[in-house]
């Protein structure tokens, strides 16, 4: 019953982690899937092969190499010096994405909720940090309550749109794209999101001991996956292409189904935020504990300062630049991936716990930044 539970807690993680703000207002499924047509379909299926086996992966190995963080996932992968420049440009961001996260909360209080625009921003980091004080229980906690939501929203306007006059639209849609850039775009797409989700997924699998709950929770995750970006593809191939204009392609679709859809879905945007940012500092502050002689509670402060500093300028432009430049390092990090060998299971005495207390591949401590 453990091994189950510890099972879904892994799949939701993965999928709330993977599944962030720009999925749940459609943004992203729109410019990587149905905009390509009816190569959506099968890009779809690649992209969800792709999760489930390279998610899987990532977790088992890092599990294996005994990775406390991110970095010491990509020392792994590239070697010592290459794998710490990935992870610090990786850490950059991060920081500048949960920057612009923390500022659509503020928005979210602000013209939905009625607060102030400073208030939603405080509120939403004092949750994050009390949250954050409870560790990885406390991530895995907060995706079990917010993929089943998600999976009922999605469920709903599926059936929904199952009974609209172009439901089946997304068997016949047309497209100007190239056949290559269809092709690229489930590549570029689970490549970029398993690079910014190995800053959790790493952590969370150095914490699981039992090896067969990340396989089923990586397996379950990625089809889990799939079946979300099947279910918004199917709802915005019936309002194609009228659907592109709008900036929150699901928004318009949910608030045609009444008040009780609509707050459900400013409910999800605002969990998604709020499950993002709080696993991304975590990960950024198991690298960071590597590299700064302080505590894990002061990093994580300094790091919600410093995403609600530059959430009142806006990181849009410098991401912009940044974004392509992720997107191609993405790639070669998926492709190193896919050739580096699983490291055989650990093999001697375990512990009462029942963790191995050996190890095939030892990782050195990243190293540390010392004051003068």
């Amino acid at each position: 019953m453990k091994t189950h539970l510890r099972t879904l807690q892994i799949a939701f993680t993965y999928i709330g982690t993977i599944v962030g703000a720009g999925f749940a207002t459609g943004q992203e499924i729109l410019r990587f899937f149905t905009r390509y047509g009816h190569w959506a379909l099968i890009t779809i299926l690649c992209s969800t092969i792709l999760f489930i086996w390279l998610g899987t992966k990532m977790m088992v190995l890092a599990r294996r190499i005994r990775a406390n963080s991110y970095e010491d996932f990509n020392r792994h992968l590239f070697g010592e010096q290459t794998g710490s420049i990935i992870s610090l440009f990786t850490m950059v961001i991060l920081i500048g994405v949960n920057s612009i996260m923390l500022a659509g909360a503020g928005a979210i209080f602000q013209e939905h909720l009625g607060f102030h625009y400073q208030a939603g921003l405080i509120l939403t980091i004092l949750g994050s940090y009390l949250l954050l004080t409870r560790g990885i229980s406390g991530i895995l906690h907060m995706n079990s309550t917010v993929v089943p939501l998600m999976l009922t929203l999605s469920l709903i306007i599926v059936i929904n749109t199952m009974h609209q006059p172009n439901a089946e639209h997304f068997l016949f849609l047309q497209t100007d794209s190239s056949t290559f850039s269809a092709w690229l775009s489930p590549l570029l797409y689970t490549a970029f999101n398993l690079g910014m989700a190995q800053a959790v997924l790493v952590p969370l699998a150095r914490e699981t001991e039992d090896e067969k709950a990340l396989l089923r929770g990586g397996i379950l995750g990625g089809a889990g996956i799939g079946l979300l970006l099947l279910a918004a593809h199917f709802a915005m191939s019936s309002q194609m292409p009228g659907i592109m204009q709008y900036e929150i392609p699901m928004g318009s679709i949910a608030f045609r189904l009444g008040a009780v859809v609509q707050t459900i879905y400013l409910l999800l945007i605002f969990l998604e935020i709020f499950s993002t940012f709080v696993a991304d500092i975590y990960g950024v502050t198991a690298q960071l504990k590597q590299r700064l002689p302080l505590s894990q509670d002061v990093i994580i402060a300094l790091l919600m300062l410093t995403c609600y500093l530059f959430s009142q300028f806006g990181f849009s432009s410098l991401l912009s630049v940044f974004y392509p430049i992720f997107g191609g390092l993405a790639l070669v990090w998926g492709f190193k991936l896919i050739r580096t060998p699983i490291s055989p299971p650990p093999e001697g005495p375990k512990s009462e716990s029942g963790r191995d207390e050996t190890s095939v591949t030892k990782l050195k401590p990243a190293s540390r930044i010392t004051r003068k």
